[in-house]
């Protein structure tokens, strides 16, 4: 009899076949490694009293100068602001020219001979895909601006909610806008040029021409790739086309930035891909994820082959990210493969350098700190608190599945006789299932569920097994290194 602890390394491990997962968790969702334990992550409630029209891909919050608390949502054709207490106002600019819910094939609906290719399958590159339409947002002092790239104008809205948001004087045309650390309102694609960077007048988003007794400018990247976002960090800005990388540093002379490209085969997936933490910037690109740390480079990924073989190429324009620095979390929103919309996440938990995957549908989000939760936008039109109670409506209950464990040396059949639970939770919060195996491409069989509350008798046996957890009730569970009593059995 020996004990045989099923103490796995945390993170999900999906590249290559579940095979080569062995030793590792393998699917989850609605479940996350932190501190040395396995939990689940928090559930959610409505936060706004209404639903918005269309599909929020862009939300950003803020306090203004009174302290007055402001969340912003776009969808494809209206902007809404909602106040702390949960109220959603329509502040869609007048004459604001609506965008597209989902990324088309150039040329509208209907292009090319009914019947040609097949759903989900890859098409030879000779059309251009028209994004799905997403709002910039950010804060240009205590007010809010924001252009969505089909529309074109730059507008703010000044914190009144009866008052529609209206267009900047004198503001260039762009498909992106940011703030820097300096005070300039930033255009990029301006004036309806893709490479071109523009800036305002410090602490001035009405002048832009550039003259010896102001600091506005404008600067056109030597680059092939269109310009997609841009954001303040630590020290400078990062710019991202959907090819390259590219640091915009203040430099106070004539020239006001000067530009420096960082990458190369590293563009944004999307014009809401990209996560600030600090001095550091970590985004999704169409093949991988990057990192800007002073220097551009790969974020190697244990989730990589799964993440693209599963995305939508043509919708990937939806893709959007959100932070929880609570648990030093970066999350992804994609829509997979056999969805139009965003129904997925990838999750990277920068601190312990570890992957996660599971299935949400949620357009955009921010984290928490300002609003006292996370806030995410759902389908539904409504904007919730995240990481609030246990209760996951619309979703499946958490869990979290391994990949193949060898319960001996390969050759001999064992067999479990007790499992000791290591836990912290109320009886059935947990619960365990085994699917056991005795050859790799043999029939598998399940023992369970079994509840995570004490010392439990069971009865299997196999070469490798899995193990399941589920998260049975809701409430806030612990899972660390559960064990099991194993005796060997004979050669089969």
């Amino acid at each position: 009899m020996a004990r045989f602890p099923l103490k796995l390394p945390p993170g999900i491990y999906r590249n290559g076949t579940e095979l080569q997962a062995k030793g590792r968790y393998y699917d989850a969702n609605l479940v996350r490694f932190y501190q040395g334990s396995i939990r689940p992550m928090g559930g959610w409630a409505a936060h706004s009293t209404s639903a918005m029209t269309g599909k929020a891909r862009a939300l950003i919050v803020w306090k203004d100068n009174s302290l007055n608390t402001w969340a912003v949502a776009g969808t494809e054709s209206n902007l809404y602001v909602m106040s702390r207490d949960g109220t959603l106002t329509d502040i869609t600019p007048v004459g604001f020219t609506s965008g597209r819910a989902d990324a088309t094939v150039g040329g509208g609906y209907g292009t090319g001979p009914y019947g040609t290719g097949t759903y989900g399958t890859d098409r030879p590159d000779t059309t251009l895909i028209l994004d799905a339409s997403m709002w910039s947002l950010t804060t240009f002092g205590q007010y809010l601006d924001g252009v969505m790239a089909e529309d074109g104008i730059i507008y703010e809205w000044q914190l009144v909610p009866a008052t529609k948001a209206a267009a900047i004087t004198n503001a260039p045309t762009a498909t992106a806008v940011f703030t820097t650390q300096e005070g300039m309102l930033v255009a990029l694609a301006a004036g309806g040029l893709p490479k071109r960077v523009a800036w305002s007048d410090q602490q001035n988003n009405t002048v832009w021409t550039a003259t010896a007794s102001n600091q506005a400018g404008n600067f056109d990247l030597q680059t092939n790739g269109r310009l997609m976002l841009g954001k303040k960090i630590r020290g400078s800005n990062l710019l991202l086309t959907d090819l390259d990388a590219w640091v915009m540093t203040y430099t106070a002379d004539t020239l006001v930035y000067g530009f420096q490209k960082v990458g190369d085969g590293c563009g944004a997936i999307s014009r809401n891909c990209m996560a600030v933490i600090d001095a550091r910037a970590v985004w999704m690109s169409p093949t991988g994820f990057w990192l800007y740390n002073g220097f551009v480079q790969p974020v190697p990924c244990d989730v990589s082959d799964y993440v693209f073989s599963n995305l939508n190429i043509q919708q990937m324009s939806k893709v959007s990210v959100t932070l929880n620095t609570t648990f030093s979390e970066v999350k992804w929103f994609y829509p997979s493969a056999g969805s139009t919309e965003v129904d997925s996440y990838v999750l990277w938990n920068y601190s312990e350098n570890t992957w996660n995957i599971g299935k949400i549908v949620r357009y955009s989000g921010v984290d928490g700190g300002v609003f006292q939760h996370p806030l995410e936008c759902a389908s539904d039109g409504k904007i919730y608190d995240h990481e609030f109670g246990f209760l996951y409506t619309g979703a499946s209950s958490p869990y979290l599945e391994s990949g193949p464990i060898e319960l001996g040396n390969g050759d001999n059949v064992m067999y479990a006789t007790r499992l000791y639970p290591d836990i912290l939770v109320n009886v059935g919060d947990v619960t365990a299932t085994f699917k056991v195996k005795f050859e790799p491409d043999g029939a598998e069989t399940s023992f369970g569920p079994y509840t995570l509350t004490q010392e439990t008798d069971v009865r299997f046996g196999g070469r490798t097994v899995k193990v399941r957890y589920t998260g049975s009730n809701p409430d806030d569970w612990r899972v660390g290194d559960n064990k099991l009593d194993l005796m060997q059995g004979g050669l089969r």
